[in-house]
């Protein structure tokens, strides 16, 4: 028996792909177990920021001294974090044994087992951008048993200037619709309630298909799985959104009302710079048709400030935007360079002060929008699957709407995993707290 230890950063993406990483080795035998006992420890590391490669460059630094005396733990590196620094870790670490891409994911468990036997290296970067080597297991071994991520793309193609994604995670493939619903169908077998479908920018999915099924027929599809209760998605591109995939929300009680729809600058200006392929005004075009036709959709966004070039009237129109569009969440972020990509290497790069002055700035606005909002659902009643303990307060369970609000409340364990309706009795800028009424299923 082998015991390993799996440490994630990044986006809900990493997340699946360690679930997914997990199963397969539970599965073969090994036990996943606290760090400091681990003989293999497995980094799934996010490269979009530089603040998730800095910590993960700390931790690494740390087994120094076990290495010194027992020549363990055996490290790997997987994931976009590999494919962008990972040679640099393999040659600074002498624990660091393995890199893998994240198109190679299928072929980590093999390795991992190569490895114990092995006292060389072993490398598995993607040399071909379009190749992917999946795993073929379902996220069984998962954190959270009533919820369950499913990824439904891989690779981007939309090259915005920002964004590295690309260049780790290689270019746009859709997954077979078919695999997709057995994946789902058997977590649902297991008793997972809540299914969440992933993708760089899931409106793209089905454009590299011939017979015309796109993301909107997926979701009617997967909502249509007996016993999923609940299903949500992440990520949308404004440029590829499109009214069908409203109606797929509206006309399904499975589907929740929650989009995550990234504007990233109010200026247009910026956006063509973003290369984001969409302007204020079609963006507003796309804001009105989801609101007429979801009046109780749950809106959040993506806002990066200090783009190159970005002046002080470039981000006025930011606040300006978030004034107009008022959404319930805002994924806030200072402009960070990310070495391949264009934005690296324009003029005008903003000043790291003057950056956090805008992000600041366009927090303290977001932040009463999103209170003001919340405030508006004091007293509206709510059914919820409870999801987990609170990360903060003895005794507080938490939930979600299906609008996407986090909701805590004083609660027993025995609840966990139920729906149950609560009251919504406090608001805060980030979440609501609320009150049980009665336990529906």
């Amino acid at each position: 028996m082998v015991g390993f230890a799996l440490k994630v950063y990044g986006c809900q993406m990493n997340v699946y792909d360690s679930d997914k990483i997990r199963t397969a080795l539970v599965r073969k035998g090994w036990k996943e177990v606290p760090e400091e006992d681990a003989r293999v420890v497995i980094f799934n590391g996010c490269s979009i920021r530089d603040k998730a490669e800095h910590k993960v460059w700390s931790e690494l630094g740390r087994y120094s001294g076990r290495w010194k005396k027992e020549g363990l733990p055996l490290v790997a590196v997987v994931g976009c974090i590999a494919q962008n620094i990972g040679t640099d870790m393999l040659s600074r670490f002498p624990w660091v044994r393995m890199i893998a891409g994240p198109r190679h994911i299928g072929a980590i468990p093999g390795a991992l087992e190569d490895l114990l036997e092995s006292k060389g290296r072993i490398l598995l970067l993607d040399d071909d951008d379009r190749a992917f080597y999946d795993l073929p297991t379902p996220p069984a071994e998962r954190l959270n048993p009533w919820k369950a991520y499913v990824t439904i793309a891989h690779g981007c193609d939309n090259y915005c200037t920002y964004c590295i994604v690309p260049f780790v995670r290689g270019r746009f493939m859709s997954r077979d619709p078919g695999e997709i619903l057995v994946e789902v169908e058997e977590l649902v077998n297991e008793g997972v309630r809540e299914i969440t479908l992933l993708g760089q920018n899931v409106n793209s999915y089905g454009t590299d298909f011939t017979d015309g099924y796109r993301f909107s027929h997926l979701l009617k599809d997967v909502a249509a799985v007996r016993g999923l209760d609940l299903l949500r998605f992440a990520t949308s591109h404004p440029k590829d959104f499109t009214p069908d995939v409203v109606d797929a929300i509206a006309g399904s009680d499975v589907i929740c009302p929650g989009i995550n729809l990234p504007i990233q600058s109010g200026s247009d200006r910026i956006l063509r710079k973003m290369n984001r392929k969409y302007d204020l005004a079609i963006y507003t075009a796309i804001v009105e048709l989801i609101r007429e036709k979801l009046p109780e959709v749950g809106l959040t966004s993506d806002l990066i400030v200090g783009f190159p070039g970005e002046t002080e009237e470039d981000f006025q129109d930011s606040l300006r935007a978030l004034e107009k569009f008022r959404f319930d969440l805002v994924h806030t972020a200072a402009y960070s360079p990310r070495s391949g990509t264009a934005a690296a290497t324009m003029g005008e790069q903003v000043g790291e002060e003057e950056k956090k002055r805008r992000l600041n700035v366009v927090n303290e606005l977001q932040s009463r929008i999103s209170y003001n909002i919340n405030l508006s659902l004091l007293g509206r009643e709510y059914s919820i699957l409870v999801d987990g303990e609170a990360p903060k307060g003895e005794g507080l369970l938490q939930g979600r709407t299906p609008t996407d609000k986090v909701v805590i409340f004083p609660g027993d364990k025995e609840m966990l995993g139920r729906f149950i309706r609560v009251s919504i009795s406090e608001a805060e800028h980030w979440c609501l707290h609320g009150r049980y009424m009665d336990t529906l299923s």
